[in-house]
């Protein structure tokens, strides 16, 4: 299979995290990369529709904004209070030109998973409107079962594909995130099942490091671990996606090293095991 397109490559801002949005942004763009998935905390205090301006005028392409979700919660006010916050993240994905919003649907401690897998849906259901009227798309994110207690009960591409069918909306799809999903044994059907189905949203690439010393911020680059990110790459190509592949590494032992040395290693990575 041959190597990944530059012209497909993307970074989430989170990925090279001490670097601001204003110093990423214009460092991305002087090494090729053509694309950026800037998370919400990128935009604190920042006009969205300015920061959007700012990234095309270097060239970039605004894949999506993440994240959205947490929509589970015990008590109706809060749920009130996600939906709400919800479409507050759908107002900024449109003033910034993203077409897309990723969303870690959420978790409560002790709630049942089917409890919050339904409160999910209803949440998605409520925010659908305002999406479809800001023309934002929505991408469900499945993610690994060690996180299903409190970051997202929906762990599986099976389960994500449920709620789309149930949402039964182009409004909304799925991001595959090969960190959270490359262990499921039903990884490939379940990829050709969204393309055909139309619901294949988004395509995020890291590396599984093992052993990790933090659960949510130890991942790796890519081909430091053990994720055969070529074979499902093919696999979702093959499932008809064109998007981009969306580099979105966690890492606190990556966020201390030299950033420029970094994004140069991703690039790297990206071109040799992607």
């Amino acid at each position: 299979m041959n190597s990944p397109s530059l012209d497909r490559l993307c970074i989430h801002s989170i990925t090279t995290k001490p670097w601001s949005l204003y110093e990423a942004v214009p460092r991305y763009a002087a090494v090729g990369v053509k694309g950026i998935t800037v998370w919400r905390q990128a935009l604190e205090g920042r006009d969205p529709r300015g920061a959007g301006a700012f990234i095309r005028d270097h060239g970039l392409s605004i894949v999506s904004l993440c994240r959205g979700g947490f929509f589970p919660a015990l008590t109706p006010a809060d749920r009130l209070k996600a939906i709400d916050e919800n479409r507050r993240c759908i107002d900024e994905a449109a003033a910034l030109g993203a077409p897309l919003i990723v969303l870690v649907c959420g978790a409560v401690p002790g709630q049942s998973l089917d409890e919050s897998r339904r409160q999910i849906t209803e949440g998605i259901a409520a925010v659908l409107p305002h999406a479809a009227a800001a023309g934002v798309k929505l991408a469900i994110e499945p993610l690994h079962p060690m996180y299903a207690a409190d970051r997202s009960a929906v762990n599986t591409m099976a389960q994500a594909r449920a709620m789309c069918t149930a949402l039964n909306s182009p409004w909304v799809g799925i991001a595959v995130d090969v960190y959270h999903v490359w262990w499921d044994p039903d990884l490939e059907a379940e990829i050709k099942l969204a393309g055909r189905n139309g619901t294949l949203a988004a395509f995020h690439v890291c590396d599984w490091v093992f052993p990790f010393a933090d659960m949510l911020n130890d991942r790796g680059l890519m081909g430091e671990g053990c994720i055969d990110i070529r074979t499902i790459r093919g696999w979702v190509e093959a499932a008809g996606f064109t998007g981009f592949n969306e580099v979105e590494i966690f890492s606190n032992r990556l966020w201390q090293t030299d950033q420029t040395d970094f994004l140069l290693r991703i690039k790297q990575a990206y071109l040799n095991c992607t």
